[in-house]
């Protein structure tokens, strides 16, 4: 019984219909995302919706053996193909044929195997090792890895032709850290999941101070690292003590001080971005001390709404540049919008890093 995706965010919901859509098309898909944030529960949930869910769901990890017992668990071997092979045994080609093969950690593939991956994979035929003979195989591929694959691709540790044959859906999971509104859920979930597995525990459900602290972790090992606080939590039954471990020193994404400081002194803060008198608002953007004839020639609500948004945006960008560390590649995924499209407002809006 596969676990279930569990989360209200917006992004988990997305990746739930997708799931719906492409469970029955068996086109091979590519899970990405940080490790812990749950790229084999997807897999799972792919399975189970799939026609093929009373065939075989076979798991390998690419990172966990060495390149050639990697190979032999891929493809089998036959008898006598190298010391040791006392007699002819499956691969997990021929084990998941009909049902689902998950490659997990593929990024971690050895360049020497990805080359006879991508021939199974376009071809549907394997040789094991030690025979001559190629099997027919009907597997659907579904992989994952925590890597930047085009970034691999770049340095040349992996095949473009692979990443493209695998990378026709893809599914990237957000960390934990981005989607907050999950972690009640998730909570709530593995309390009465690991409740079964420590009948004798005498753990208790957060109250609202320790959730709002919980929300508010930025969780860099993700799911997996919650799972682990709560089965902790069912045998010491002290939040405060769990909440004094977790590591504080490592937040995703860094805040950069030398920034922070030399552009708020400049009121460019977010914090100070808007006043909350309403005389002091309009003056942001009307000269109030004009006479009334000409104020309200000034006053177009049509151009005082331009200049709010211009301002809203500028601040916003701001904020989240100072916060990554001026990373424009990370601010623009944050901002959800392209690279080019955050280089142009930056200019347009007079954005840049301190001196």
């Amino acid at each position: 019984m596969s676990t279930p995706l569990i989360g209200v965010s917006k992004s988990i919901l997305k990746i739930k219909e997708l799931i719906n859509h492409v469970a029955n098309t068996c086109l091979n898909v590519l899970i990405t995302g940080e490790t812990g944030v749950g790229k084999e529960v997807v897999a799972q949930n792919l399975y189970a919706e799939s026609a093929r869910n009373t065939q075989n769901f076979v798991k390998i990890n690419c990172a966990a053996l060495p390149e050639t017992l990697l190979e032999s668990e891929l493809y089998g071997y036959e008898k006598g193909a190298f010391t040791g092979a006392h007699k002819k045994r499956p691969g997990k080609f021929q084990t998941a044929d009909k049902g689902v093969l998950f490659l997990d950690e593929i990024g971690d593939m050895p360049m020497a195997l990805q080359s006879k991956m991508l021939h199974v994979l376009q071809s549907g035929e394997f040789s094991p090792l030690g025979s001559d003979h190629e099997f027919k195989t009907d597997v659907w591929v579904i992989a994952a890895t925590n890597h930047n694959l085009e970034k691999s691709i770049a340095q040349k540790t992996f095949r473009e032709d692979l990443f493209y044959r695998l990378n026709i859906i893809k599914i990237e999971i957000p960390p934990l850290r981005e989607r907050k509104e999950d972690i009640p859920s998730l909570i709530e979930y593995y309390f009465r999941l690991y409740s079964s597995e420590y009948p004798n525990n005498n753990g208790s459900k957060p109250g609202s101070d320790i959730l709002e602290k919980l929300c508010n972790y930025p969780w860099p090992g993700n799911v997996r690292q919650l799972q682990n606080c709560i089965k902790k939590q069912m045998i010491l039954n002290s939040w405060e003590k769990i909440l004094e471990e977790l590591p504080k020193d490592q937040i995703q994404i860094p805040v950069a001080p030398q920034f922070e400081t030399s552009y708020q002194s400049q009121q460019h803060g977010i914090n100070n971005a808007f006043p909350t008198d309403r005389t002091s608002i309009i003056s942001q953007f009307v000269d109030l001390s004009t006479s009334s004839d000409k104020l309200f020639e000034d006053i177009s609500l049509k151009k005082i709404k331009k200049l709010a948004s211009d301002r809203v945006e500028k601040e916003v960008i701001a904020f989240v540049l100072e916060k990554v560390g001026w990373n424009r590649s990370r601010a623009a995924k944050i901002l959800k919008i392209s690279y080019k499209t955050l280089l142009y407002k930056m200019d347009e809006f007079e954005v840049s890093p301190p001196r």
